[in-house]
């Protein structure tokens, strides 16, 4: 099994966070993956389907957006399998998907239904080609093509919810409603509408996946971590596993290959979104 990175253009990095492309090997492949950012994908061989944190479980398309998902997705797929995607920043979602993210949270749906049949084309092209290189390259014309063609929203407002997650673990929803200088409810509108879900839930989500990187790259413990949010340590385990599928205590020891695999991203400092490489 391999998970292989690569960064957007830079014009890009606004609207995907990181190309990806993964194979496996074996006839049958199952593991948890933790919540994420919306993802466009192209099964480019073999089959699957996901059970979402719900319950709920689907048919995995050839050509998928997965929705934001807000807790741990099981994974599995009848291999040999690959599939090349790329994480969807809230930026790009709304240029891209004129649907509001929430209403795909922890749910996936064929892209042909949001992008039109033409996507099919790139899924051939994709298929035609074997570098990571030139995927990559593919990718980012997709992109380009679905912004030009999509909506122009306010990215002012997502750079703002951004920083706002940035500026702590536990960041107050007052702050990023006095930021905006919009009404609560229209802060938690269109958070609901780029992110998935309402800004306290965000601010939970980024806060359990930043310290299940931290504790796995051994920069802090436990211990430490109950000074940036958390109210005690059942708590801190509790938010930790909601969101990620794993205690603090195996991300420092046993951590799932999928799990270990998805946070190489955070190797990209620099070249992607903040968020995207701290989580």
């Amino acid at each position: 099994m391999s998970l292989d990175y690569a960064a957007p253009d830079a014009a890009l990095k606004e609207f995907v966070s990181v190309f990806y492309n993964f194979r496996v090997n074996v006839p049958r492949f199952e593991d948890d993956d933790r919540a994420d950012l919306a993802q466009l994908r192209f099964q480019l061989k073999g089959s699957g389907h996901y059970r979402f944190a719900d319950g709920h479980v689907q048919e995995a398309p050839e050509i998928q957006v997965v929705g934001p998902t807000m807790g741990v997705t099981h994974v599995c797929v009848d291999g040999p399998a690959e599939v090349f995607g790329a994480g969807l920043l809230p930026s790009g979602w709304g240029a891209m998907i004129a649907i509001d993210a929430s209403t795909l949270t922890n749910r996936v749906v064929d892209g042909t239904e949001l992008f039109g049949r033409d996507v099919r084309d790139v899924l051939d092209q994709l298929r035609a080609v074997e570098t990571l290189e030139e995927r990559v390259a593919i990718g980012n014309a997709l992109v380009r093509t679905l912004v030009e063609r999509g909506n122009e929203l306010p990215r002012w407002f997502t750079r703002t919810v951004d920083e706002w997650l940035e500026s702590s673990l536990s960041p107050e929803v007052d702050d990023l409603v006095a930021a905006t200088r919009l009404s609560r409810r229209q802060v938690e509108r269109l958070c609901k509408r780029l992110y998935g879900c309402p800004p306290k839930l965000l601010s939970r989500k980024y806060r359990a996946l930043r310290a299940a990187v931290v504790l796995a790259k051994g920069e802090a413990s436990t211990a430490e971590l109950l000074t940036q949010g958390f109210y005690d340590q059942s708590h801190c385990i509790r938010e930790i596993k909601r969101f990620t599928g794993v205690t603090p205590t195996r991300i420092q020891g046993d951590l799932n290959e999928l799990t270990k695999l998805t946070m190489k991203r955070t190797a990209f400092a620099g070249q992607v979104a903040p968020l995207v490489a701290e989580a």
